[in-house]
């Protein structure tokens, strides 16, 4: 009897015994959703997804600030080594420097 080929489609599909850690119910902010997903994989937890439906108003608003050049470069060479843009790294740190000077820290 010649051997058949199972096609991707037909394939069986394997139990992932990676152990994950759980999704959380929610998250406090974008920055820490962010932060999950950067460093785990949706492919690890697609069983757990479903189609949702909900509008997202992805509008926002751009605020200008003066920055000195040398600093402007080097927030230019921190995010490159972080693979960011500028303007994320900068709503990362201010966040984070905010968050703490209102909790006191």
């Amino acid at each position: 009897m010649p051997a058949m080929r199972i096609g991707a489609k037909e394939r069986p599909m394997r139990k992932n015994k990676k152990k994950r850690d759980p999704i959380p119910e929610s998250f406090s902010s974008v920055a820490e959703a962010a932060e999950f997903w950067d460093n785990h994989s949706l492919a690890d937890y697609w069983d757990q997804t479903h189609e949702v439906k909900g509008r997202i108003d992805a509008s926002r608003k751009v605020y200008v600030t003066a920055l000195e050049p040398s600093l402007f470069k080097k927030l230019g060479e921190c995010s490159k080594r972080q693979g960011v843009s500028a303007e994320t790294l900068v709503n990362v740190w201010l966040t984070e420097k905010v968050t703490a000077a209102l909790q006191g820290k």
